[in-house]
């Protein structure tokens, strides 16, 4: 027997048609490229979504077609996300952070038709669109007035000129809510970059999910300001989830320097943020010399990369802001957990309620998760046993675009390639990547643990463990740092630092002292090519 409810797809223009009837004049700020700021509110983001729909239209692009994009946080690459979705066709957010080869691929797998892109990608642009015989029209996100008279670029217009053409009059196609609705390429497989292709199902169950109270808490009564970029996993879905609750949005745009981000969340009285350590890294770096304070700022999402405690610790003691440390992938839309304190957690003194919040929380509602040893088996939940993740759910891939890298699936779940332990209660600790733990005389070593304990020392504002070949261990930990600005540590200081923090066996063995680590796109490192600058060290005779 089925339900007598009426059947409704879960389509992204949905999102946008519910804030314009309930939160139409709930604000969007933006920092331009142009360097001023640009304010609206939601009913004037659906009326300018529509006519992006209506352009595309006109353009005979076909249902399906994939549309580019290469543009930092702000109200136009918003109205594509809606336009785009909305309208049938495939919004494709690409990395600007690659290579002109990676981006010249990913652009030619994608088969995209058209790309938008802010003017600072313009070099990047006239670069690939030689090599990109697909791309058929080329919008720069700007007015008439500031499109370059001799780009280079073949059928180049102006974002503004392009949808003024177009009247809003247009409704939103009803469609199946399995279809396409966006995709995102990721660097984090081997091989060539593979594409996670979203629905508008899962995106929208996504959306719902990660507004939850116990998730990122989103609401009407929060300014939202996403550092984490736009074209990396969709912004972890807030900007659906802000249009799902009506929540006023701040896109900070191409200055993501701490000093910017720190003027953008007073003056627009942001109380949620969201982004990377290495963002926000720069922002506590601006702050603590020049003994500022945030007014309104309450609570920060940090994802991407494992957050350092001596980062979790400034937020919190001297700054009042709650921070929910969360792990995702691209292949999951991202969101798999998000760290919040029980009930029970409520009594417990505050050195073992940090030890919970530096895990990476707890699955939210959509995802569920195992850790299986060598052979496939699943292991206990008793915080203590490691093992390969796999996680399986509504928002999390099938298969890749194209079916590149065949089946990725293991008996119906999907492996991240992290290694982890999950407590009784169910939080998740992310120890490694699999292909960065250390093993060391039959025993694991976490390189997360000996990276948090160097980056707590004052001196220290980076560090990378990599594992080195040993004649006996097979393995030792060895630390890469990059030194504070004017501030000094020395090899055998930074090893000191570590008695009493970890197991002397887990000690590493060494510290190389580098100018920078290397960092991927996504502002993670990248430990295959610290391995490649490091070829050549050998470990000190004791």
């Amino acid at each position: 027997m089925l339900g007598l409810m009426q059947s409704q797809p879960l389509l992204i223009s949905g999102l946008i048609e519910f804030a314009e009837r309930h939160h139409g004049d709930a604000e969007i700020v933006s920092r331009r490229v142009e360097g001023d700021l640009h304010r609206y509110n939601y009913k004037d983001m659906g009326q300018r979504a529509r006519r992006v729909a209506k352009a595309l239209d006109g353009l005979k692009l076909a249902f399906g077609d994939r549309v580019a994009t290469l543009a930092w946080n702000g109200y136009r690459h918003l109205e594509l996300y809606y336009g785009v979705s909305g309208s049938g066709r495939v919004l494709h957010t690409i990395n600007p952070r690659l290579h002109p080869d990676q981006i010249a691929w990913i652009a030619n797998h994608a088969e995209d038709q058209v790309l938008c892109f802010d003017l600072s990608f313009l070099p990047l642009v006239q670069a690939v669109h030689a090599r990109c015989p697909t791309i058929k029209h080329y919008i720069a996100l700007c007015g008439a007035d500031k499109l370059p008279a001799d780009s280079g670029v073949p059928n180049l217009q102006s974002y503004e000129s392009w949808i003024g053409a177009q009247s809003a009059d247009y409704a939103w196609p009803s469609f199946d809510e399995n279809t396409a609705s966006s995709m995102c390429y990721t660097s984090g497989t081997t091989g060539n970059p593979k594409a996670a292709l979203y629905s508008h199902r899962s995106s929208t169950l996504h959306a719902y999910a990660a507004a939850l109270p116990d998730v990122m808490c989103i609401s009407a009564r929060d300014a939202i300001l996403p550092v984490v970029p736009m074209f990396h996993v969709n912004a972890w879905g807030i900007p659906y989830s802000a249009a799902l609750t009506g929540a006023k949005l701040v896109f900070p745009g191409p200055a993501l320097d701490g000093k910017s981000i720190y003027e953008l969340i007073e003056a627009e009285k942001v109380t949620y943020a969201a982004g990377v350590p290495t963002v926000w890294q720069m922002l506590l770096t601006h702050m603590k010399p020049a003994g500022l304070k945030f007014s309104t700022l309450k609570r920060t999402v940090i994802g991407g990369s494992a957050c350092p405690p001596a980062m979790i610790h400034a937020f919190r003691e001297d700054y009042g802001v709650e921070v929910l440390h969360a792990w995702g992938m691209t292949e999951m839309s991202p969101l798999g957990t998000l760290c919040t304190l029980k009930n029970k957690h409520d009594a417990l003194p505050e050195a073992e309620k940090m030890k919970i919040r530096l895990k990476q929380g707890r699955a939210i509602y959509g995802v569920d998760m195992k850790i299986v040893d060598a052979h496939g088996d699943e292991l206990p939940w008793d915080g203590k046993v490691f093992g390969d993740l796999h996680v399986k759910g509504p928002w999390i891939v099938r298969e890749y675009f194209k079916g590149e890298g065949g089946d990725p699936l293991v008996g119906g779940w999907f492996p991240t390639g992290d290694v982890g332990t999950i407590d009784p209660d169910g939080y998740l600790q992310i120890t490694d990547r699999s292909k960065d733990v250390i093993k060391s005389g039959g025993e694991w070593i976490s390189s997360i643990d000996i990276e948090n304990i160097a980056v707590a020392h004052p001196a220290v504002a980076m560090a990378a463990c990599i594992g080195v070949a040993h004649p006996k261990w097979d393995e030792r930990p060895i630390i890469a740092v990059v030194k504070k600005p004017g501030m000094e540590v020395t090899r055998d200081e930074l090893i000191r630092f570590y008695d009493g923090k970890t197991a002397k066996w887990q000690i590493p063995d060494d510290v190389v002292f580098v100018d920078a680590i290397p960092l991927g796109a996504t502002g993670k490192m990248l430990k295959t090519r610290l391995r490649e600058l490091l070829k050549d060290y050998k470990l000190p005779q004791p």
